[in-house]
């Protein structure tokens, strides 16, 4: 491996570490939003058989459906399957009835998320880490465990960006109190890929 590749490697690790250390759900929540979203693509994907475009994002065992699929039957079907998973708390089903995304369309999306994500890291207001960023057809969504200021504050600046359409909470409210009992005890978690 050359030096380089060395250096890349360590402020790589020290960045996932540092998001690590902020993400608000236990190691075991992590492993299970995981193993939700290999389980929910997997039985939606049989149930669909190429007849959508279906995204599962999970954060602290809380379900967020995007895409598209062909009618309102799929739509339920979907829900249904996801629901069926083990360590679902909640689904919220925000798929699109109408033709699948294209890949403009998609890379788009995917560069809509990363301005918000790079916006929450340089402000100083939000917890980067706290929060799950999915961008579907120039809608935001944002998923997390965070207080109702922090969730506002995080909108208002997804909002701002160029591209976006719609800012949508999908959050899980703590309280301040929570809050500060986050930041007095740093995570023993390991690295969070959120």
């Amino acid at each position: 491996m050359s030096l380089q590749g060395c250096v890349e490697m360590v402020v790589g690790s020290a960045v996932v570490g540092t998001f690590a250390a902020t993400d608000r759900r236990t190691f075991g929540a992590q492993t299970e939003d995981k193993a939700i979203v290999i389980k929910g693509e997997t039985r939606i994907s049989r149930l669909l058989d190429k007849n959508g475009h279906v995204n599962v994002n999970s954060f602290n065992r809380r379900v967020l459906l995007t895409g598209e699929v062909i009618d309102e039957n799929a739509k339920s079907a979907a829900e249904r399957e996801m629901r069926a998973v083990e360590g679902v708390t909640a689904v919220t089903n925000e798929l699109i009835i109408g033709p699948v995304s294209n890949y403009t369309a998609r890379s788009n999306d995917t560069l809509i998320t990363t301005k918000v994500k790079a916006t929450f890291v340089d402000a100083k207001e939000v917890s980067a880490n706290a929060f799950k960023v999915v961008t579907e057809a120039g809608v935001v969504f944002l998923m997390g465990r965070v207080t109702q200021r922090e969730g506002n504050h995080a909108a208002d600046l997804a909002s701002s960006i160029s591209g976006v359409r719609k800012v949508v909470k999908v959050f899980e409210y703590i309280t301040e109190e929570e809050l500060k009992t986050y930041q007095a005890t740093p995570s023993k978690n390991p690295p969070s890929d959120n």
